[in-house]
């Protein structure tokens, strides 16, 4: 079998995909594998902030075209950047053990969140980040910043800003972790559904490949992901909106799952924690608590 790879072609999505194949090509050696790199609206507007482009399917959509026409078997994205809904005849395989979920600050000079002088100024492109970290710091201003690593962090030297967010698991996933000034535990920072797991989109009708690649799934990252996509779906949102989910399995077998949903402009903002005997009841509880459901 013949399996062509479709990703972005960003050094963080291009990493991503040759881990999926190198994996693949482990197991299954009788397979030839190949990555085919595809342009995304997302990565052709970089100019514009996210939320002005307003397109819940920007980072993936033309992939997920050429999966339906047949052009790729297989499709490697980042959970954390799916719509809540999944086009017609596609499907997500069970999800590979997660990365680190959480977000992290790179400071240019200072040592801390806490150690930032007043006014300080941090980039993201994110809102959730954002009133997050308004929460944490009320005096902070934030700015909008888009582009790959080594792109936000050129901006940030050149435009002299304190600091920028980015996920942790980017950063581990391209070698960078020296990079990491701080890591902001969950409870601090919610971090956005399924921030840190790998989407492998394929085709529903292609079952051996499916079979091959949900051979090689965590179960508890699956669990996770489920609890964390659920609560996103409910809230009507997608990975533009000011929405976080964190879940994780605890030693007793229960599902806790950290749910946050902010308003457009950041001026409320609810967070809950909950806990579920499965990820569907977390789901519904976060949901309640946080006022999306009754």
């Amino acid at each position: 079998m013949n399996v062509i790879i479709g990703t972005r072609g960003s050094k963080l999505a291009l990493a991503q995909a040759e881990y999926v194949k190198n994996r693949l090509q482990k197991h299954y050696p009788q397979n030839s594998y190949e990555l085919k790199i595809i342009s995304t609206k997302g990565d052709r507007e970089q100019k514009k902030a996210l939320d002005q482009i307003g397109d819940k399917g920007l980072f993936v959509r033309e992939i997920e075209q050429e999966l339906l026409d047949g052009t790729i078997s297989l499709a490697v994205h980042s959970m954390k950047d799916m719509p809540a809904e999944q086009p017609s005849g596609l499907v997500f395989a069970h999800a590979w053990k997660r990365e680190d979920p959480r977000d992290v600050l790179i400071l240019r000079e200072a040592v801390s969140l806490e150690k930032l002088p007043q006014h300080a100024v941090i980039g993201t492109g994110s809102r959730r980040r954002a009133f997050q970290l308004l929460q944490l710091r009320k005096d902070l201003r934030i700015t909008g910043i888009r582009g790959n690593v080594d792109t936000r962090i050129k901006k940030m030297q050149e435009e002299q800003l304190d600091g920028i967010v980015l996920a942790a698991a980017g950063l581990h996933r391209l070698g960078r972790t020296s990079l990491i000034t701080q890591y902001f535990e969950p409870e601090q920072m919610i971090p956005a559904a399924a921030q840190g797991t790998l989407a492998l989109e394929l085709r529903e009708d292609h079952k051996e490949l499916f079979g091959q690649v949900n051979a090689l799934s965590d179960i508890v990252t699956e669990e996770i992901t489920c609890a964390e996509r659920l609560f996103l779906k409910g809230t009507g949102g997608d990975c533009h909106m000011p929405i976080g989910a964190y879940a994780c399995k605890l030693p007793d077998g229960r599902m806790q799952l950290l749910g946050m949903v902010g308003s457009a402009d950041g001026s409320s903002i609810k967070k809950c924690k909950v806990f579920g005997e499965t990820p569907q009841e977390a789901a519904q509880r976060a949901l309640r608590e946080t006022g999306c459901t009754r």
